[in-house]
């Protein structure tokens, strides 16, 4: 049976160097040793119908090429690295594939129906169920068809009725399910880790343990206006960093 447990770093650095040489083996076992983390990043497009089997493949697919891109003289974890890259190839194939899926049986069944539907409004005649049974298929199958005909509807598309300028995508909340939580620790691990040593200890007294900007400060040997000058730029770097590996991921493409 195939170890899964999770790799230490010493053990991800030598199947690295030996998959990038071509070695099957290596890369092999780096999938299956990572399964989890491909699992929990295709996780978060569960609700986008496609198959999660189908996103952990797609996943599995870009932590492939991670694997093939990663640089280790980058000083960057392969975690960190190979997140985003995960994600973004479950996200480009949702992009080109269609996130909703219509069988060609229920295209057809809705191509004959609604001509018939057509009719039906202009006449005032048959009803839904008539007209399913004239076909040989049930009523409920007849509504399915027509309702999958229908066009999509975009999440930020406004609300009908709102002036507050809502979306419905405004209506939906979004719960942090714990896989998903532990991508964005992931994720956070790795931003933190461009920090010099001094930006990161600001971090982590600041929101970490909840120090105040003065206590903080005092820490550091540092004045208060120092402390808040060092933090407003520690979030300004973070946020543009996260920005350019957001961005990076929509394209498909590897954070720098």
């Amino acid at each position: 049976m195939a170890d899964t447990s999770p790799l230490t770093q010493a053990e991800t650095a030598v199947l690295l160097s030996r998959a990038r040489d071509g070695d099957a083996d290596a890369m092999a076992e780096l999938v299956v040793r990572n399964m989890a983390l491909i699992r929990s990043v295709a996780l978060r497009f569960r609700d986008r119908g496609t198959d999660l089997s189908d996103l952990v493949q797609i996943g599995a697919v870009g932590f492939i090429k991670a694997v093939r891109g990663f640089d280790p003289s980058f000083g960057t974890r392969f975690s960190t690295y190979a997140v985003p890259m995960t994600a973004g190839e479950i996200r480009r194939f949702l992009r080109d594939d269609g996130m909703v899926k219509v069988s060609r049986r229920l295209k057809e069944l809705a191509a004959k129906l609604a001509p018939l539907m057509r009719e039906a409004e202009e006449n005032g005649g048959a009803k839904l169920g008539d007209i399913a049974r004239s076909l040989g298929v049930s009523r409920e199958e007849a509504a399915a068809a027509l309702e999958a005909a229908l066009p999509c509807c975009s999440l930020s598309d406004p609300i009908a009725g709102e002036d507050g300028g809502l979306c419905r995508g405004d209506m939906i909340e979004d719960p942090k399910p714990m896989e998903t939580e532990a991508v964005d620790r992931v994720l956070l691990e790795g931003l933190l880790g461009t920090l010099a040593p001094r930006e990161r200890s600001v971090v982590e007294l600041r929101y970490f343990r909840d120090l105040t900007q003065a206590e903080t400060a005092r820490r550091l040997g540092l004045s208060q206006a120092q402390a808040s000058r060092l933090e407003k730029s520690i979030i300004s770097k973070l946020r543009r960093r996260a920005g350019a590996d957001d961005a990076a991921c929509a394209a498909g493409e590897a954070p720098a």
